[in-house]
């Protein structure tokens, strides 16, 4: 289990890489749903999602000579450009894997950083065969993208972050796919805040973590196409970390719809002012659905903003609503 010390050392090595991210009060939500609600504003984060975190503090934390031996990982495309901007700053050579089903966007800016991109396959689990190679044949260093202490630690501080801005919170809404963000957010919270509940939520279409902790043990399930592909990818067989936390630490897992999703997109743009993306939207769906009900103050993590512009304006003309 990553603990408390561990997520309080990971903020003070990322202090100054990263943004501490606004806690924002909706208040169409709060109206809505009769209680405080927050939005913890990761969409803003320097690279657009939380994964700044957790791919800094891992960098940070390996040795000069791992770092000089390259970096290479697998990514839904968030954890991919965290990694090269990590990377860029620390003029050290990154290789990111992503599988064909990553949009265009997120492939584009991550070459844009200066990292080698390479398409390996149908999913992310194809794309890490290609990390485990370049790692056992060319001696690069990998920069796991959930399933790591100093990872998770990384994505624990948005917990800090919560708890210090909103000290009553009673209820934390996190994107749940590998689960890095919600086990290290869970982990804060229930250390700083031991009455509040935390709830995972994820998409119906190929939910790797919520489809494990159903049946108790780490599963595979196929990656399929979805308006939350940041949530997409399995969770590995042999899961060292986050599936136990996420098991232990989070007290419900919600799963949407492609419509709920799109709606919660939706909502982020044209009531919150805010580009959101699928998996980000999650929490802001999941209410909007009636699938929660509230009645203390609340904190949504709005993971990342990193949408597909054409996909972010047919859903928001009402042109889209899901995927076929």
């Amino acid at each position: 289990m990553v603990t408390l010390p561990y997520i309080e050392e990971a903020r003070r090595l990322i202090a100054g890489q990263v943004v501490r991210t606004p806690l924002m009060r909706s208040h169409a939500l709060s109206r809505q749903s009769g209680a405080p609600v927050f939005l913890k504003l990761e969409n803003q984060q320097t690279t657009g999602s939380f994964k700044l975190r957790g791919a800094t503090n891992a960098i940070l934390c390996l040795s000069e000579e791992a770092r000089s031996r390259g970096l290479a990982t697998a990514s839904t495309g968030n954890h991919g450009r965290a990694v090269a901007h990590a990377a860029a700053a620390l003029g050290a050579r990154a290789i990111i894997c992503l599988s064909a089903l990553v949009p265009a966007n997120k492939v584009e800016a991550i070459r844009s950083l200066g990292a080698e991109v390479r398409i390996v396959g149908q999913s992310q689990d194809d794309a890490m065969r290609e990390v485990e190679r370049l790692v056992r044949e060319e001696g690069m260093s990998f920069v796991p993208p959930f399933d790591d202490a100093n990872v998770i630690a990384g994505q624990g501080t948005i917990g800090l972050e919560i708890a210090d801005a909103l000290q009553d919170v009673a209820l934390v809404l996190v994107p749940l796919s590998g689960g890095g963000l919600a086990s290290g957010v869970a982990a804060a919270i229930k250390a700083k805040r031991p009455q509040a509940r935390v709830i995972g939520i994820s998409m119906e279409r190929g939910a790797a973590m919520a489809a494990s902790l159903a049946v108790g043990a780490p599963l595979e399930v196929q990656e399929v196409e979805t308006l939350a592909d940041s949530l997409g990818g399995g969770i590995g067989l042999d899961n060292r970390l986050t599936f136990a936390m996420c098991r232990d630490l989070l007290d419900d897992v919600i799963l949407l719809s492609e419509d709920e999703i799109a709606a919660g997109i939706r909502h982020a743009t044209t009531v919150e002012n805010q580009i959101v993306e699928g998996a980000g939207a999650v929490g802001i769906a999941a209410l909007l659905a009636g699938k929660i009900r509230l009645n203390s103050p609340t904190a949504i993590v709005i993971s990342g903003g990193n949408i597909d512009p054409a996909v972010h304006r047919q859903i928001i003309n009402d042109i889209k609503s899901g995927v076929a």
